[in-house]
C-alpha cells in the first residue's frame, strides 16, 4: 500500500520502520521538513516528504501528532483526499493547551475529523511505542496483543484491522468514532498491551462518567512525563 505519515515521532516513526519493513511504499513528514529526516529514513527506509506529499498518498494517511499540531495543518491539506486518514493522537492540556471543544465534551478524534475536514479511523493511540515496535507476534500466538480500532466507516475499519494484523497485532472493531473516548488515555484499555478478549472487557467497562476524571488522570501523568 502507499501509506503517508504525518509525524516522526514516537508511533510515527515506528509505524515508519515496522510498514516499511513489511514492503509497503512510506513517506513520513514533520513539521521540519524532509531535511530532519534523514536519519529516521537511513534506519527505517521511509521516503521522507514534505506534509504536503506526505498527504497525498493513496491508501492511508496516518495522523501521528500533538492535538494542538494538528490546528497548525493546511485546513484543506486532506480535503481531497480519498485515503483512509487514520489518527493516533491523544490529547494533554499539559502539552496541547485546553482545546475548548474537547474540554466541552466532544472527544479528541471527533475534533481531529472536524478541524481535518475528513473522517479519521482512531488507532495505534493506546499502545507504547516499545510494544509496537517489538511485541508484534503471528496471528494465532496465546495472548498476542490486540488494539481497539474506532470508526465510522466498517470497510475503512477492517482496511486498517487488517493492517494492524499484518504488524503483528489483533485489532477490535471499538465502534463508532463517537466511541472512541473508551480507548482513551487513563481507560481501561490504556496501554495495557491486552489480548483480544481482556480488550473487548475493557472497553465495555470503560464509564463514560468517568470521562472527565479519565482526562485529569492522564494530563496529571503527561504533566509529570513533560517535567521530566
Amino acid at each position: 500500500m502507499d501509506i503517508g505519515i504525518i509525524g516522526s515521532g514516537q508511533i510515527g516513526g515506528t509505524l515508519a520502520r515496522r510498514l516499511t519493513e513489511l514492503g509497503h511504499r512510506v513517506s513520513v513528514a514533520n513539521s521540519r521538513g524532509p531535511a530532519s529526516l534523514t536519519e529516521l529514513a537511513a534506519d527505517t527506509g521511509a521516503t521522507p516528504a514534505t506534509v504536503e506529499d506526505a498527504a497525498t498518498a493513496k491508501d492511508i494517511v496516518i495522523v501521528s501528532i500533538p492535538q494542538a499540531a494538528v490546528l497548525k495543518l493546511h485546513p484543506n491539506l486532506l480535503t481531497e483526499s480519498t485515503a483512509i486518514i487514520v489518527d493516533t493522537g491523544n490529547y494533554y492540556p499539559a502539552r496541547d493547551g485546553n482545546i475548548e471543544d474537547i474540554e466541552g465534551g466532544m472527544n479528541e478524534s471527533e475534533w481531529v475529523a472536524r478541524s481535518l475536514g475528513r473522517p479519521v479511523i482512531k488507532a495505534f493511540n493506546n499502545i507504547a511505542a516499545n510494544s509496537l515496535a517489538t511485541r508484534g507476534v503471528a496471528a494465532g500466538t496465546p495472548g498476542r496483543i490486540c488494539l481497539p480500532v474506532a470508526g465510522d466507516d466498517p470497510r475503512a475499519k477492517e482496511i486498517v484491522i487488517d493492517l494492524i494484523d499484518e504488524l503483528g497485532f489483533d485489532g477490535a472493531d471499538a465502534g463508532t468514532l463517537v466511541d472512541s473516548w473508551r480507548q482513551q488515555p487513563c481507560t481501561p484499555v490504556y496501554a495495557q498491551d491486552f489480548d483480544a478478549e481482556a480488550v473487548e472487557t475493557a472497553l465495555q467497562n470503560a464509564d463514560p462518567d468517568k470521562v472527565a476524571s479519565y482526562r485529569a488522570a492522564a494530563d496529571e501523568a503527561a504533566r509529570a512525563w513533560f517535567q521530566n
